[in-house]
């Protein structure tokens, strides 16, 4: 009787500190990442730079972050003449709370229809994707084989072994621990875009889940990929090794590839060192291939 009201107790005290971090956290993510009146943190929603009759190129965001991290390639883009979509994936860009419930079936279906609200719009769509959201790009590449331009930004095509191990057992430490802080060090090493990232800076035990499940598809789904393909990659990044990139890169079926290498970026390289040539680099990729050039248009 004694063993089972300390047991009791444990469990009791257990469930107090983890609603109390949960909520500190909740709160710190609240006074850095502001929301709007839609629940959505400021300058995080997704965004549309329209132009009219315009080959379109959509654009998917990382885990834990928001089309932010696009507003400089999407400018871009839009000034060589493309119409550029960044949509905000399920889960993302507002409270720790719908991080916590994010599925990678919610966002590959996310990534799904908007591309396919593209593709029943527009005669040209080409498709970029950042981190994970190359990871998406990736199966919706293969599931499409008629997409006539793929751009992968630092794409999540492998996972640190300790990290896979950890999302593996997420079922069972999320039951204690709502929140984890990321250990794989600095992504954004420019102080100032790093302050104006409007990434989680944590991750639920679902969304690590999501993000090795999106991983693992993508790595099985990259053979079948036969889409014109650049990938853009730095040799300074905090999350995907050089080996693993050039693994990654080698598993690609598609026949006209290119891996280009950047220097003084961590990994999210939209923001980062080194982003005009990063923007270049795609913006050269996609005007080669969409039809006439998008400056025509």
């Amino acid at each position: 009787m004694f063993v089972g009201g300390i047991a009791l107790a444990a469990c009791v005290a257990l469930v107090v500190w983890r609603e109390r971090y949960l909520r500190a956290v909740t709160a710190e993510s609240a006074r850095r990442r502001p929301l709007d009146a839609n629940g959505i943190v400021r300058g995080g929603d997704g965004f549309v730079l329209n132009r009219a009759g315009a080959p379109a190129i959509l654009l998917l965001h990382g885990a834990g972050d928001t089309p932010q991290t696009f507003r400089y390639l999407a400018s871009a883009l839009h000034d060589r003449g493309f119409h550029v979509v960044a949509p905000l994936l399920p889960g993302h860009g507002r409270t720790i709370q719908d991080f916590s419930t994010v599925t990678a079936d919610a966002l590959t279906a996310g990534a799904r229809t908007a591309y396919q609200e593209l593709r029943d719009t527009r005669d040209w769509v080409g498709l970029i994707g950042l981190s994970m959201g190359g990871a998406l790009a990736v199966q919706l590449a293969a599931n499409n084989p008629d997409l006539p331009a793929l751009g992968l930004l630092a794409p999540y095509l492998a996972m640190p072994r300790r990290i896979e191990r950890f999302a593996r057992l997420a079922w069972l430490w999320g039951v204690i621990l709502p929140v984890v802080r990321s250990g794989d060090g600095i992504s954004v090493l420019d102080p100032e875009e790093r302050e104006r990232n409007l990434a989680y800076g944590v991750f639920t035990a679902s969304a690590l889940r999501a993000l090795r499940t999106t991983m693992r598809r993508a790595v099985d789904a990259l053979p079948a990929v036969t889409a014109p393909t650049i990938v853009v990659q730095s040799r300074s990044d905090n999350r995907i090794s050089v080996a693993d990139a050039e693994h990654a890169f080698a598993l690609l079926g598609a026949s006209d590839k290119h891996l280009e290498w950047i220097t003084g970026a961590a990994h999210v390289i939209t923001v980062d060192y080194g982003r005009d040539r990063v923007e270049a680099v795609l913006a050269a990729w996609m005007e080669q291939r969409a039809p006439g050039g998008a400056l025509s248009h």
